[in-house]
């Protein structure tokens, strides 16, 4: 399961991963996150039940502690957030009883990257209920319409700029390396100087003042902290 840059549209969004294999969940939090999103995984249903406020959750079937399909309809009757079932179990009644279930989308192991993210956006445009805001401090980021205030004062950034402040903002307090940036802002095969990633970021903390910290941490990355 290759993890690639495929994430654009899914900034700042929560994904639950209820995964109880923990080497796949590791690789799934992993990539997610590096697409921008704010990925927790758990292991089982007794752990699910504890967590809410997710925008989209990634449910394998085969948990210790629970049947997979019931779990799926207790989430949809809970949260009614998007569910798409990822795993291995790919025969036609278990599809069929996971989308009764509530499930939006189903995916069978072993899957691509690519596709899941694809398959995420898919779902979060059928359902309209893609990630639109992330609040931090006084700083408040609206990923779909890609406009940034401090407080109720608009600051316009440029395309990069703000492509950068989406990334640390998905996890406020996360520091997030120059490779991860320059991966989701850029390309993972950038070849030009990285020192352009020093300017944008000052060009950022002078327009953003005291409301929000751009923060270096010596040879890792950047976080962001707010006031």
């Amino acid at each position: 399961m290759p993890v690639s840059r495929a994430g654009d549209g899914l900034a700042g969004l929560r994904v639950l991963i209820v995964e109880d294999d923990a080497a796949i969940a590791e690789q799934l939090v992993r990539g997610l996150r590096r697409a921008g999103c704010d990925a927790t995984a758990v292991r089982t249903a007794a752990e699910t039940a504890e967590r809410r406020n997710a925008d989209l959750i990634l449910l394998d079937l085969g948990l210790p502690d629970g049947d997979g399909i019931d779990l799926c309809a207790r989430l949809h009757r809970r949260d009614q957030v998007p569910i798409i079932v990822v795993t291995a179990r790919g025969d036609e009644p278990e599809r069929v009883a996971a989308l009764d279930a509530g499930a939006d989308d189903y995916v069978v192991k072993p899957f691509g990257f690519d596709e899941l993210m694809a398959r995420m956006r898919a779902v979060l445009r059928r359902t309209d209920r893609g990630p639109v805001v992330i609040q931090t401090g006084r700083l408040r980021i609206d990923v779909t319409a890609r406009r940034v205030w401090v407080d109720e004062s608009e600051v316009a950034l440029t395309p990069k700029e703000f492509d950068i402040l989406a990334c640390l903002g998905s996890e406020p307090g996360r520091v997030v390396t120059r490779d991860e940036i320059f991966e989701r802002v850029w390309d993972r095969h950038w070849y030009g100087p990285t020192k352009v990633l020093d300017v944008h970021v000052a060009a950022l903390r002078r327009k953003l003042g005291e409301a929000a910290l751009v923060e270096t941490v010596y040879g890792r990355g950047f976080r962001l902290g707010g006031t």
